[in-house]
């Protein structure tokens, strides 16, 4: 078994979409037997959760990271435990005896693309989208800005300072941004209107679900608007927000929290190398 944490200085590192080490621990028989400090060699949000499977990493320790990453590892078959800090020693063998708590931290983005901590956001079509276009299995690197329809920004690679990369058509991204990127011109800008199903999907009423709080241990110190992570069924984290609580039920809602909304985005296509 292999565990990597997010690592800086023997913490750790509290973005995931920005670590430039992972600590990886080999452990056997729940004891760690070795360790090594690996570069995440600078490549985009999304791409590190290959770079981590390339490293037959089975489990992932970090501080905040976004539901696009989130949905990345889930795919490469890695277990998450987010929210973690201070010595990343200690948060491995907190983990090895069933004391580590995966407490849903998140960063502050909502990135296009790598969403939430590069946008490395909910994807709607893993495994390759199907797109066409010359740009379709290359790294791609754009600066992105992301609106709703009154205007209000909820995204900026700009604000950042840094492009957004990915691989088009990979399944990195949400389907309408995959799509416009897979024609497009080094420094070309392009401004897309999408509507749900091209973005995160209209919400699922089936996805919000309430259950008696006696069920879900910890749950009696949640609030409402507090994200969490509940093991779905295959074993995996899903990322759910507490929607509503009251003495003895609290109720989750499952959908992302982009789901049913008309996103607009000014896409500007920096750099494409091959992948």
């Amino acid at each position: 078994m292999k565990i990597a944490v997010t690592f800086e200085n023997g913490e750790v590192f509290q973005h995931f979409g920005h670590t430039e080490h992972f600590k990886i621990y080999t452990v056997e028989d729940g004891v760690v037997t070795s360790s090594e400090v690996v570069d995440s060699n600078g490549v985009g949000h999304g791409s590190l959760a290959v770079l981590l499977k390339e490293q037959a990493v089975d489990v992932l320790i970090c501080g905040g990271i976004g539901g696009g990453a989130q949905a990345a590892l889930a795919d490469q078959g890695i277990e998450l435990c987010a929210g973690a800090s201070g010595s990343a020693d200690e948060a491995v063998e907190a983990y090895l005896k069933g004391k580590l708590v995966n407490t849903g931290a998140n960063c502050n983005h909502h990135h296009s693309g790598e969403h939430d901590c590069g946008n490395e956001g909910n994807h709607d079509c893993h495994g390759g989208c199907g797109h066409k276009g010359k740009n379709v299995g290359k790294k791609c690197r754009t600066h992105y800005r992301g609106t709703f329809n009154d205007g209000t920004q909820f995204d900026s690679s700009y604000d950042r300072g840094e492009p957004l990369e990915f691989i088009c058509g990979a399944g990195m991204m949400i389907r309408g941004f995959d799509a416009a990127v897979a024609d497009m011109n080094v420094g070309e800008t392009k401004q897309v209107h999408l509507m749900p199903e091209e973005a995160y999907g209209e919400k699922d009423p089936q996805a919000i679900f309430t259950v008696e709080i006696a069920q879900v241990p910890g749950s009696e110190q949640l609030s409402v608007g507090q994200q969490v992570y509940l093991q779905g069924m295959d074993g995996r984290p899903v990322p759910v927000r507490v929607d509503a609580k009251d003495e003895k039920t609290i109720t989750f809602d499952a959908n992302h929290e982009m789901a049913g909304k008309e996103l607009n985005f000014t896409i500007e296509l920096v750099e494409v190398l091959d992948a």
